[in-house]
């Protein structure tokens, strides 16, 4: 089995420098590699089966997006922002392929990550020669997005990991059928136990602070803004949606099949937002198109 590295690279803000960890995976100096961005209040760490399933023909970088994890934490809430995530993968990527003459770099994104990679793929002189997008498009579901302000913002505690545990089990029901491990696994990986014997869950609260101040003339710019985004990417993309997801309607999906990139698109049933790619043929499903043999 392979064994992750922990490192991490420095990234600016307006506010000053702070820190993104990543893990990396695979062979180090192996030219071939791929970014793995979780969603909003995820880490890293979600993408360890796939990474050890896939390391075998890429180095696989799986940040913390800052504020979550082991990232740091920004100075300015009012900087938990894409603009702000983009720039930071800007810098790690041209920190992992710096040894390396090769500039293509392939994206999966769940989520936050999706858009992320929706945003970076839509540059000019773009690196990401091949992008997955997980259950996120340009249009949002109101209803998510409500749904998913509200959790962030609250600052639950809990008295023992399997409190903590049944709860992240309880908000994360949309992911859909996991073993016991696998809801272990998941909450593991985004709890920690404070000074005080507390456990807590492992981002920054001030992530809420953009939701909060969140306009329906903002939100009408916004997906103007992923819309065009979405128009600019050339690049082979696969759009992943969860078969009763929330957040990515059907008719939005269709959409973005028929413009942009016009995306190849899976359905998962049984699945809401979103897909956890920790089953062997969901990890397949990504394998199948970043390998270009479903393309």
């Amino acid at each position: 089995m392979s064994e992750p590295r922990f490192k991490s690279v420095q990234c600016m803000s307006p506010a000053g420098l702070h820190r993104v960890a990543y893990k990396e995976w695979g062979a180090a100096d192996n030219p071939k590699v791929l970014v793995c961005v979780h969603g909003v209040t995820r880490v890293g760490d979600d993408f360890d089966d796939m990474a050890q399933a896939l390391c075998d023909t890429w180095r696989v970088v799986c940040p913390d997006i800052v504020g979550r994890g082991r990232s740091d934490r920004l100075r300015d809430s009012a900087g938990y922002q894409v603009s702000q995530y983009v720039a930071d993968m800007v810098t790690l990527i041209a920190r992992v392929t710096a040894d390396s003459d090769n500039e293509d770099v392939a994206w999966f994104g769940t989520s936050m990550g999706g858009l992320i990679g929706m945003t970076l793929a839509a540059m000019e002189n773009s690196p990401i020669s091949r992008l997955v997008i997980n259950d996120i498009g340009p249009a949002l579901g109101g209803e998510a997005l409500q749904r998913i302000g509200e959790y962030i913002g609250q600052d639950v505690r809990f008295p023992s990991f399997a409190a903590g545990a049944d709860y992240i089990k309880a908000v994360s029901a949309p992911f859909g059928p996991h073993a016991d491990a696998e809801w272990h696994k998941l909450a593991s990986d985004v709890l920690r136990q404070d000074a005080d014997g507390q456990w807590r869950r492992h981002y920054d609260l001030n992530l809420a602070q953009p939701f909060r101040s969140m306009t329906v003339e903002r939100a009408a710019e916004d997906e103007a803004a992923l819309w065009a985004a979405w128009d600019a990417i050339t690049c082979p993309t696969l759009l992943v949606r969860g078969g009763q997801s929330d957040l990515l309607s059907r008719a939005t999906a269709q959409q973005m099949t028929t413009r942009g990139p016009r995306a190849r698109l899976v359905e998962i049933p049984g699945v809401g937002h979103a897909p956890t790619f920790v089953h062997a043929d969901q990890i397949e499903i990504a394998r199948t198109f970043l390998t270009g043999t479903g393309s």
